[in-house]
């Protein structure tokens, strides 16, 4: 093992690192105007996406907003009514025959 260790630093000590050789070629480092159309039209659609995310979130939060008065009305309603019945059981309970 350590033999194997000792030969690959001894290969790291022969390779040379390569030098710059001058400036490269402009048509193989830029990505051109094909390379900017493309990320261009990645970012529309990144936008519009986001767009059409927040809208569908900014709608779901308004349904349950909804949603809660609902339930808080169906609750007073529900609770209402509760009240009137248990008047009326009060009074046919009372045995007052009176009219």
């Amino acid at each position: 093992m350590h033999a194997a260790i000792a030969a690959l630093a001894i290969l790291a000590d022969v390779t040379t690192t390569p030098s710059p050789s001058g400036t490269p070629d402009a048509s193989t480092v830029t990505p051109g105007p094909w390379g900017f159309i493309v990320v261009a039209v990645l970012a529309v659609a990144v936008i519009l996406l986001l767009w059409d995310m927040l809208r569908r979130i900014r709608r779901a939060r308004y349904r349950a907003q909804v949603r809660e008065e609902l339930d808080a009305e169906q609750a007073e309603g529900a609770e209402a009514a509760r009240a009137t019945e248990t008047d009326s059981e009060d009074v046919d309970a009372s045995g007052d025959d009176r009219e």
